[in-house]
């Protein structure tokens, strides 16, 4: 069962995925994901890395509050709409603060892919006395806005997701989850159905399903950042991303650790979207040793 926070009145789930004693972790997911596409292999290695993780579902994804329908464009079009958000990248932000208020944090090291990834840039802007690092994994720049974002995407792919529909029957639940992982995985690659029936169970067990509700992930991307650019980022950076991302190019990485002062920048080989199992090991190595050499690890690991 979630913990939950509260942001006013938008209420946000969250889960202790252990590790207590080590550095403290938020973990951040992407468009339209619940907390439990975090793969349970990458989180038992960020574990044995010595951190101690909680994962949280976004507004309007998972067990939190989930916003009103109304009328509305397309996901990716909501990039370039004009009609008033139903909240703004801001409260996103404030939403991963609640989590920490709620979990007795008073600063977290974040890890943040896709979509989550572009609010661990953006909480770093808003709230650096609350981030000891940040991780940006797979991720648009923060900078980017509107039509410009369209730069860093394969649009082949978002295509792809705009022609998906849910199909119907008993496994209907695991064979959307695996056309969706299908898409984000590394090109030659499959999506483990084995791993989609995990994911699947955990939120048939919760009473959710990611991916099925288009207008929520409309007023995820619609949500409009009014806040400063990555050059105002003052924490510790880390850049991460997938050689063979589908979905996101390389060059957003590249542009993300230009634009943050003193980012690191690592480029997985192998790697697509949705992280496979062969490269949990290199994602958790690689954020130890960055918390190391930033001076902010809490444990006596560091040092």
């Amino acid at each position: 069962m979630p913990e939950h926070a509260y942001n006013g009145d938008v209420r946000i789930a969250y889960e202790d995925l252990g590790g207590h004693g080590g550095d403290p972790l938020l973990l951040v997911m992407g468009l339209g994901a619940s907390r439990f596409w975090w793969p349970d292999g990458l989180v038992a290695e960020l574990v044995g890395q010595g951190f101690h993780v909680v994962a949280y579902d976004q507004r309007d994804a998972g067990e939190s509050t989930r916003f009103p329908d109304r009328a509305g464009a397309p996901p990716f079009a909501a990039l370039v709409r004009r009609r008033t958000p139903a909240y703004t990248a801001e409260a996103l932000c404030d939403d991963a603060i609640a989590v920490l208020d709620a979990v007795g944090w008073d600063a977290a090291h974040l890890f943040g892919h896709s979509m989550g990834g572009l609010l661990a840039q953006r909480t770093a802007i808003r709230h650096p006395d609350r981030v000891l690092t940040m991780t940006s994994s797979g991720a648009v720049p923060s900078d980017a806005a509107g039509l410009a974002v369209l730069r860093y995407l394969r649009l082949g792919t978002v295509a792809r997701f705009a022609r998906m529909r849910s199909p119907e029957g008993p496994d209907a639940a695991a064979a959307f989850a695996t056309a969706v992982g299908d898409a984000l995985v590394a090109p030659g690659r499959r999506f483990e159905v084995a791993e989609a029936r995990v994911i699947m169970a955990k939120e048939a067990a919760a009473g959710v399903a990611s991916f099925h509700d288009p207008q929520a992930q409309s007023r995820q991307i619609g949500a409009k950042w009014h806040g400063g650019r990555l050059a105002e980022v003052a924490v510790p950076s880390l850049v991460l991303h997938g050689a063979d991302d589908p979905l996101v190019r390389v060059s957003a990485a590249h542009a993300i650790a230009n634009a943050v002062p003193g980012a690191g920048l690592t480029v997985i080989p192998g790697a697509g979207h949705l992280l496979h199992r062969e490269v949990w090991p290199q994602y958790a190595a690689r954020l130890r040793t960055f918390v190391d050499r930033s001076g902010t690890s809490r444990t006596a690991r560091a040092g």
